[in-house]
């Protein structure tokens, strides 16, 4: 057996903007839409994988900090969930 990976042709500038930029995105809505904050913090930080991969980290981990930030923030201020009504 050989060791030969398979090649993973390099992403453009462009192409690497707009999937950081979908990710972020995708993150917001999933915070107005009251959906599980792990599944934002799971956008952003893929988001931050993409900027790393494509040597963009400096641009946009201050972004995603924010970003994590607030979610922390979140997480201290929102009440537990009421119990349903029985």
């Amino acid at each position: 057996m050989s060791d030969m990976k398979a090649e993973i042709p390099p992403v453009s500038a462009d192409a690497a903007r707009a999937k950081i930029q979908k990710l972020l995105v995708t993150g917001d809505n999933r915070l107005k839409q009251g959906v599980d904050p792990a599944k934002a913090r799971q956008s952003y930080e893929q988001a931050l994988e993409a900027a790393q991969a494509a040597g963009l980290e400096d641009a946009i981990r201050p972004l995603v900090e924010i970003r994590l930030a607030d979610l922390e923030r979140l997480a201290r201020e929102s009440p537990p969930p009421s119990p349903p009504d029985a």
